[in-house]
């Protein structure tokens, strides 16, 4: 299960840097196609049943539930 970190200031905070790089994530240099929220590098990690955390920027969690 996939869901916004509980911490309402990381999700504001992340929120208004995607807002300023149009959509990209606001912890990568690059602005490619794999960096648009949610990241390629974060999907790759949420097919792994075996993965729990957070994306790299911290706005989404992912529990085994």
């Amino acid at each position: 299960m996939v869901k916004e970190n509980e911490d309402k200031e990381v999700v504001r905070m992340i929120r208004e840097g995607l807002k300023k790089t149009g959509g990209y994530c606001p912890c990568k240099r690059q602005r490619t196609p794999e960096n648009v929220c949610m990241c390629e590098e974060f999907k790759g990690q949420i097919a792994d049943p075996e993965f729990e955390g957070y994306c790299h920027c911290r706005l989404y969690y992912k529990s085994k539930d």
